[in-house]
């Protein structure tokens, strides 16, 4: 197979558990406040998966929406990849699961552990596989459901996340075509790994009633180590795509970015030189959806149709490891 010059977005999903947990619920749980939260994250609300709702489940439907955003069938599919720090078991995979509720066979599906830079992680292996010719039809999933690794007594961690699921179908740019993926770009620091993490559950250190009555087996963050790093790094990334494709801040239409918190974002916007007038903001609604948030905003924009053909649009994200990245597209 003669490998495509391109890949590029054939179609975009996402899904939102119904549950909605206001900053007024909160208040209730932990202490806490509206103001308190609006004023140093943004975030308003988020969604909840309903009791027996699985990363799987919610993967599964954001996947099928994708799908048919691009007019395929799972057995489209050459590859899928599951961007998650919260599947459904620590073995088998996510995407294993996945695989089975959309009925695929026989399908190379892999888990990737970058947190919030999940989905980026996912979006620049199947950009290589599709380049390549390796595979025709990447499926890039971002799924978390954090709810039930959050410490609901922490007020500094349990305000910020939600869970959700966004998914998108990547596929070679064919000839006439304008729409197509410019670059992707993805890093880590494991020097910082240690600043935002789950302690326990692993092989450093099992689960024991030690580790269960200590807590650990919640989200742990180290709220300046992960600011500082963010705006640095996530303006660093999107600058390195912009130069790379021969771009300017000023031809950027929009940005669709992790949706972690409000100040980061400013922070990126000033560094970057984008205004956040073009930044797509959905973290007041959704809060943090880690690997997801990324496609569930681009998959909002879409539909909502801010995204015209031919507009240059620029992802980011940054999350434990400390991983992050950015992508750049020409819409289409």
């Amino acid at each position: 197979m003669t490998a495509p010059r391109r890949s590029r977005l054939l179609g975009t999903g996402h899904y939102l558990p119904a549950r909605v947990l206001s900053n007024s619920d909160l208040e209730r749980m932990v202490d806490t406040s509206d103001a308190w939260i609006v004023e140093r994250t943004g975030i308003r609300e988020r969604r909840i998966a309903a009791e027996g709702e699985c990363s799987s489940d919610m993967a599964a439907e954001a996947a099928r929406r994708a799908l048919e955003s691009a007019g395929l069938k799972p057995a489209d599919i050459d590859l899928l990849l599951v961007g998650t720090i919260s599947a459904d078991h620590p073995m088998p995979s996510c995407a294993a699961l996945v695989q089975k509720k959309l009925g695929m066979r026989n399908v190379l599906c892999v888990d990737l552990s970058a947190a919030c830079a999940g989905w980026l992680y996912g979006l620049e292996i199947a950009d290589q596989y599709v380049r390549t010719g390796k595979a025709r039809r990447v499926l890039v999933v971002g799924v978390e459901l954090l709810s039930r690794v959050l410490d609901w007594t922490d007020r500094v961690t349990c305000v910020l996340f939600g869970d959700g699921a966004g998914a998108a179908v990547l596929g070679p740019q064919e000839e006439g075509e304008t729409g197509a993926l410019l670059g992707t770009h993805c890093f880590l620091d494991g020097g910082l790994a240690g600043a935002l993490c789950i302690p326990a559950g692993g092989s450093a250190r099992p689960a024991s009633h030690a580790t269960v009555d200590a807590r650990e087996h919640y989200v742990k963050m180290q709220g300046q180590e992960i600011f500082k790093s963010a705006v640095k790094n996530l303006a660093s990334s999107c600058k390195v795509a912009l130069e790379e494709a021969k771009l300017t801040a000023a031809e950027v239409d929009w940005v669709v970015p992790h949706q972690a918190n409000l100040r980061i974002l400013q922070g990126v916007s000033d560094r970057v030189g984008v205004p956040m007038a073009r930044f797509y903001i959905n973290l007041d609604r959704v809060g943090n959806t880690s690997s997801a948030s990324v496609p569930i905003a681009l998959d909002e924009a879409s539909r909502a149709g801010l995204l015209k053909p031919g507009q240059v649009v620029l992802c980011c994200a940054l999350g434990a490891g400390i991983a992050w990245g950015s992508a750049l597209f020409r819409w289409g």
